[in-house]
């Protein structure tokens, strides 16, 4: 079943990029709209029935057909989400104060489910002491609040005050729905029971390059998208997410700490960095197993006929992080094999201490680096689940329940653990 969000939009000239938001939302979700007054000078009520399907509400005391209907609180009762945007100062001052002068104040003053406020407004007025007391006690309130982006304004100004981009309203919005009704915020078993709030998820993707000269280096075909539909996906459903990534062609998740780098050794420290404050780490990233012994400091001319590269091993990032794992993280990596997929993912799994490790056949049809689609094959001890072509979407969905399933059960025996020492004093 689809999520209900209830978009309410308020009188700023960022209300034009309100109808794309709508236009994305109903992509998703079922969605209703309440129009200010002031909204309505800029945009009008019939853009936003014909995106969502459904009636764009303007006034407080509107005629129904059924007047046992009250529209303000039968919104607020409806909607699992309420999404505020643009959200004007005086809009946000009503709300603070709760002052209810209108459908758009009296349904968030009724309102039972998250709101998600999005400022945009004047720099000046987003600066006034007055506003920010108001954003810190709607805070304190529980109000979810995105930043305002920085950049020109429609008044000549330059700093904050933008509305926020669409992509970033979008995966706020997501996760808040992940986060608040504890399992899927799709129409699909996959995601049934997910729930990665509070947890923190490190996903490495992409090639990495090795440099030969200042012009030539050394990469493979991966495209990074597993990994990318990993840390979406892991995102969407209330992970903090720090994604580590090689050099691909692939729009950054909107919310997710975004790390580049180049080559292994960079990939392997900021794994460090990352892999100690991470409860998951997932290992989607082909890495270089070697690199250049001396790379040219100038370009390598074309002269002779042959060209000898020494090359040398790369540290091997999976294994380093199986070696660092404490007891309660959850490592999983991944096995691109051309032949004995199986046998070789069980030795790949054991020896880099691996709590997980997804196979997959680089010669089956439908899967490969390039490839939308995968078919893979999940590893525990002792148990495997063996996949059919499927999106890396979906694949994704599977690994992140495994992970989740196996971190459980560490907590489960952790608690266990001390339980049974506390018990012996």
């Amino acid at each position: 079943m689809k999520a209900k969000i209830l978009l309410i939009v308020s009188g700023g000239i960022a209300c034009f990029k309100a109808c794309q938001l709508c236009s994305d939302l109903a992509k998703k979700y079922e969605v209703k709209v309440i129009l200010t007054k002031n909204a309505s000078e800029f945009v009008t009520p019939v853009t936003f029935a014909t995106l969502t399907h459904n009636p764009c509400l303007t006034e407080m005391f509107a005629a129904t057909e059924d007047y046992t209907q009250v529209n303000h609180i039968n919104l607020a009762k409806w909607a699992d989400l309420i999404v505020v945007a643009p959200l004007t100062a005086n809009l946000m001052a009503k709300i603070t104060y709760g002052l209810a002068d209108d459908l758009a104040s009296t349904t968030i003053l009724a309102r039972r489910c998250p709101v998600l406020l999005c400022p945009a407004m004047n720099t000046y007025m987003l600066e006034n002491p007055i506003t920010q007391t108001n954003i810190a006690l709607l805070q304190k309130r529980n109000f979810q609040i995105l930043q305002a982006a920085s950049g020109l304004l429609a008044c000549g100004d330059t700093g904050k005050g933008k509305l926020p981009d669409i992509p970033v309203i979008m995966a706020e919005v997501e996760k808040i729905l992940a986060a608040g009704r504890g399992t899927t915020v799709a129409d699909s078993e996959l995601d049934k029971d997910l729930n990665l709030t509070g947890l923190t998820i490190t996903v490495t993707a992409g090639p990495t390059q090795e440099a030969i000269d200042p012009v030539r280096f050394i990469t493979n075909h991966s495209s990074g998208k597993m990994g990318y539909a990993l840390a979406s996906k892991a995102l969407q459903y209330g992970a903090e997410v720090n994604l580590i990534s090689g050099p691909v062609n692939l729009e950054i998740p909107a919310g997710v700490n975004y790390f580049p780098v180049k080559s292994a050794q960079e990939m392997l420290a900021a794994v460090q960095d990352k892999w100690p404050l991470s409860q998951i780490l997932i290992k989607a990233a082909a890495v270089a197993d070697y690199r250049v012994e001396n790379i040219a400091s100038s370009k390598i001319k074309k002269q002779a006929e042959t060209l000898t590269l020494k090359l040398v091993k790369n540290p091997d990032i999976l294994k380093w992080a199986g070696e660092h794992k404490q007891k309660e993280q959850v490592l999983c990596g991944f096995a691109m094999e051309t032949e004995n997929l199986l046998t070789n993912a069980r030795q790949k799994m054991q020896a880099k201490n691996c709590d997980l490790l997804v196979a997959n056949d680089l010669t089956t049809k439908g899967a490969g680096f390039a490839a939308s689609t995968n078919v893979a094959t999940i590893l525990w001890p002792g148990k495997e689940l063996s996949l059919p072509l499927q999106s890396k979407e979906d694949l994704a969905l599977h690994i992140l329940r495994a992970c989740q399933e196996l971190y459980r059960q560490k907590q489960t025996e952790s608690k266990s653990r001390t339980t049974v020492t506390q018990g012996e004093l």
